[in-house]
């Protein structure tokens, strides 16, 4: 009988001594073993990078549309509540007896507005906008509502404490304007020198730690109503 016969050239005690043939085919070298542990501790340390990053991005995403909702929410209750300015006397001036509608310089406004049902009672109220010293260090805009009747606040009649309507901010200003002699738009004014009168409209300018807010710019529509002999009518 023909027996077994090894291949040309190699021994039997080939397949059998070790660091044979057989025993390379059945394992890895050492530096193969580290080569590949390299190559995977290289794409892990890629692959945690990637989700850092990733969960980076998503973070940033959601504060970037946190700030823009809250810009928008706060520039659109301003907006209502400055444009919605009536013109209703407020305060006497205990001095000249002149009659308050309007009251502002760079740091807050008062002025008379119908507050909204959701905010309390309703009916015209004294909206008061101000600057307040945040617990964080920041600057506070906040907001008091109080009952006006016959041209005088009624005491007491505060529909909720003072309350902010934007915390944590870097600036807050505001400015107003009226007609000039030549009947068109004056310059920006940081106090609203006539407080029996309207301005034709009310900047404000808001910054946070992230940066400017775009400017509010609002038109008070009745403002032409309650102009003095000496303006110019709009």
């Amino acid at each position: 009988m023909r027996g077994f016969g090894p291949a040309l050239g190699r021994s039997p005690r080939a397949f059998s001594r070790p660091g044979g043939s057989a025993a390379r085919a059945a394992g890895f070298t050492l530096l193969e073993v580290l080569l590949a542990t390299s190559l995977l501790a290289a794409a892990l340390a890629l692959g945690f990078a990637t989700l850092r990053a990733a969960g980076a991005t998503a973070q940033r995403g959601e504060a970037i549309a946190e700030r823009n909702e809250r810009i928008r929410a706060v520039s659109d209750f301003l907006r209502r509540r400055i444009g919605g300015a009536q013109g209703i006397v407020f305060e006497l001036d205990p001095a000249t007896g002149a009659s308050k509608r309007f009251e502002g310089d760079a740091n807050g406004m008062r002025f008379v507005a119908d507050l909204p049902d959701y905010l309390g009672r309703g009916g015209p109220h004294l909206h008061a906008l101000r600057i307040g010293r945040g617990d964080a260090g920041g600057l506070d805009l906040l907001v008091d509502f109080r009952m006006v009747q016959a041209g005088r606040i009624v005491p007491g009649s505060a529909a909720r404490p003072p309350e902010p309507l934007a915390e944590g901010l870097r600036q807050v200003r505001f400015a107003y304007r009226g007609l000039a002699g030549s009947g068109e738009f004056g310059a920006w004014e940081a106090a609203w020198e006539d407080p029996a009168t309207l301005p034709l409209q009310v900047r404000v300018q808001i910054a946070d730690a992230r940066g400017a807010w775009p400017d509010l710019v609002v038109a008070v529509p009745v403002a032409g109503s309650f102009a003095t002999l000496g303006d110019v009518q709009p």
